[in-house]
């Protein structure tokens, strides 16, 4: 998501978590077939981005199960998310 909307390289996800490429890819195409990514070939590189609406989609879902109507549980968790996620202020002119 920090690398929106251009992306990042497979080999460079790899070096940043400290996995191995081959473990990498395998989780690359799991979040590829769960729609949570997509890639896109750059020369050599295939360069991945995050499917911003279905990332949305799930940790909506997460949130709302979490909570099981009792939205005090959730709180904290929202409020984690606030600071970086506030929705820009529109200007009407």
């Amino acid at each position: 998501m920090e690398h929106e909307p251009d992306g990042l390289a497979a080999g460079e996800i790899a070096r940043r978590l400290e996995v191995p490429q081959n473990t990498m890819s395998s989780h690359l195409a799991i979040l590829s077939r769960a729609g949570l990514i997509e890639s896109e070939r750059h020369s050599r590189s295939i360069v991945y981005r995050a499917v911003v609406d279905r990332v949305r989609e799930i940790t909506s879902f997460l949130v709302q199960d979490c909570c099981g109507g009792r939205p005090e549980l959730c709180e904290p968790l929202v409020a984690e998310f606030t600071p970086c996620c506030s929705p820009k202020e529109s200007s009407h002119v």
